[in-house]
């Protein structure tokens, strides 16, 4: 028998050399599989220890682990000068490369933010899910956009701030209409002073940050001020603005007597399924509260999830409290305490609560957390078994012999004969696979007149199912790469979106390529859903109530809009690259560095000078002469 320090096998003498290699140093180690994907990123403070321990026997009894090791083909590491500029790099990575085994949150979207352009002389207010150094003071994340409306709703009934973008000079001579129903203070006609609107704008602030009593309180002075000078309308204006504010201050629910800022974040796990909790507590008043779903938890203890968590939430926030409390204690915490004071600039405290009114608050999250993943799963759960009576529909209604688990559905979009694409998307088991997605430049019809979408679907089509047919056979024990996946894997069902002319274009093409007996192939008509299959006169119509017919929609509408958003880039991405042609200077080169780091034209004309002149291949002369021309 093995002993836990023992190799497993097999490793090839190449990986054995790879780890005798690796230095004894802090870094960041990349695995890679065979195909040279990036699969895996990890830190470490002694890097030959670390990845060596990954092929111990002791690993293997971990599923995670062992499919991770059976899949690592070589590996790569990078030297740093210490663990937390490890920290640093691995978050950096993960997030660049999405590696496949690290432990990542599900949805990895940009939160919104509510973003008071400060630098600005009259700051206004606005919605953005990007931070950056900019000067301007940025308030969340929330959950949602329509909970940050909701909120600047009700706030500028209190503040009434700008969101106009035209220059204020105090001398304008009529004001908008938002001024009118008083929902902006009107600096644009000297209605307030600059001075009076930023103070507005620093109370708008600090009740984000939780201090609404002494908002409350200056509020209150004014309209005492303003009525002890007979301003009884201005002091009815104060009025009304106390009374939203009181309203939005009473939603604040206080759950720290001590007035502590302080997240509180839990955690519940059943299965391979996570869900991380966190309560957003200003001067100890709930502000907020979110919900995370993490992939990729396996086997993993719960420090390194919380670790995980923490290093990719707080990586983009826009504010970090003096106390984190924590339902166990992070991995490497003393490593991720010093990451977060360089973001904060200030200590950062990471606890485990044990007593008193932090221990009962962290109960609370954590019941919450059990919750909110008990809630998951019966969603889960239930649109599982909704998409398999879906599958089990279509399949009956078709005469097919088999689910369909994958659907693929093809559609073409053109304006004016010019600017054709099409698009691919997969269904499987009923769940679009967005990965899967493919968009197609049609190439062989570029004519102005009317569109052939009879001759662009074909060709569409047939550069699909020649890659399908290119790919095969697989050669004896060769992994499948995802990207090969896509091409390689046919489709239970194709539906292309028309009629009898569509369908008989996709019946032609997959005659050609030797499938046509191996995929079902339908259209589906958009005027009255009727479901159009080979050989057969009449079209199929479906109830409209028709689960499988609500399935056969959500896959053709789908491919509409793929196909439409791809078209109307590709429309703005060459009509802004026919106005960078007339000017001189900007040849292809240097538009097409113009069009990666700007990506509209409204973007360049808005940029400096100096921002153009640091695009590769731009220099001074050339960006003032781009931004005379666009101005």
């Amino acid at each position: 028998m093995k002993s836990d320090k023992s190799m497993v096998e097999p490793v090839s003498e190449l990986m054995k050399t790879k780890l005798e290699q690796m230095p004894q140093r802090p870094g960041v180690y990349l695995m890679h599989d065979a195909f040279g994907k990036i699969i895996y990123v990890g830190k470490s403070v002694n890097l030959r220890a670390r990845v060596r321990s990954y092929f111990y026997v002791s690993a293997q009894r971990d599923t995670k682990t062992r499919q991770l090791v059976s899949r690592v083909a070589d590996i790569e590491w990078i030297i740093v000068g210490n663990e937390v500029e490890a920290l640093v790099l691995e978050s950096a990575l993960i997030k660049r490369y999405k590696p496949r085994y690290n432990i990542q949150l599900k949805d990895d979207k940009h939160y919104p933010y509510i973003k008071v352009h400060w630098a600005n002389p009259f700051p206004k207010v606005s919605i953005t899910r990007r931070i950056l150094a900019d000067g301007a003071r940025y308030y969340g994340p929330y959950t949602s956009a329509w909970a940050v409306r909701q909120t600047l709703y009700a706030l500028r009934r209190v503040f009434p701030y700008l969101t106009c973008d035209r220059e204020i000079t105090g001398k304008d001579s009529r004001a908008c209409l938002y001024y009118d129903i008083k929902q902006c203070a009107g600096p644009c006609i000297g209605a307030i002073s600059q001075v009076e609107y930023r103070r507005m704008i620093d109370q708008l602030c600090r009740f984000l940050e939780g201090d609404t009593e002494t908002v409350l309180a200056q509020l209150r002075e004014k309209m005492q001020s303003a009525a002890g000078r007979w301003q009884f309308e201005l002091a009815a204006t104060y009025r009304d603005r106390i009374a939203a504010a009181e309203r939005i201050a009473k939603q604040q629910q206080v759950v720290d007597r001590g007035g502590a800022d302080v997240d509180v974040i839990g955690l519940a796990r059943e299965g391979n399924d996570c869900c991380i909790q966190i309560f957003f507590v200003r001067r100890g008043k709930l502000l907020g509260r979110d919900s995370f779903s993490l992939l990729n938890i396996g086997g993993e203890e719960d420090g390194q999830i919380l670790a995980s968590f923490l290093t990719q939430f707080y990586g983009e926030a826009a504010h970090i409290p003096p106390d984190i409390l924590l339902p166990a204690e992070p991995e490497g915490v003393a490593t991720i305490a010093e990451w977060l004071y360089r973001h904060r600039h200030a200590k950062v405290r990471l606890r485990v609560p044990k007593n008193g009114q932090k221990r009962e608050l962290m109960a609370l999250v954590q019941e919450n957390a059990k919750e909110t993943l008990a809630s998951w799963r019966q969603q889960w759960e239930a649109e599982a078994h909704r998409q398999t009576s879906s599958l089990a529909a279509l399949q009956e209604a078709l005469g097919m012999d088999a689910l369909p688990n994958r659907i693929e559905g093809y559609d073409i979009s053109t304006l004016q004969g010019t600017n054709s694409v099409g698009s691919m998307v997969v269904f499987s088991r009923g769940v679009p696979q967005r990965s899967y997605y493919r968009r197609f430049h049609i190439q062989s019809v570029q004519q102005i007149g009317e569109p052939d979408d009879y001759a662009s679907m074909r060709e569409m089509l047939t550069r699909r199912f020649r890659r399908a047919v290119e790919s095969q056979p697989l050669p004896p024990g060769q992994v499948i790469s995802e990207r090969e996946k896509i091409w390689r894997l046919l489709p239970d069902l194709l539906l292309v979106d028309g009629g009898k002319g569509q369908l008989g274009v996709a019946v032609e093409v997959l005659q050609e390529f030797g499938f046509l007996d191996q995929i079902v192939v339908i259209g589906l008509a958009k005027q009255r859903e009727e479901v159009f299959l080979p050989n057969r006169k009449t079209p199929l119509r479906l109830p409209l109530d028709s689960s499988a017919l609500q399935l056969l929609q959500r896959v053709r509408d789908e491919a509409h809009r793929f196909a439409i958003t791809f078209q109307r880039q590709t429309r703005r991405k060459r009509g802004l690259a026919s106005s960078l042609d007339a000017i001189p200077g900007i040849g292809p080169r240097r538009k097409q560095a113009l069009l990666r780091r700007f990506g509209s034209l409204d973007a360049i004309r808005a940029a400096s000078v100096e921002d153009l002149a640091a695009v590769s291949g731009m220099n001074q002369a050339v960006a003032r002469r781009l931004k005379e021309e666009l101005l």
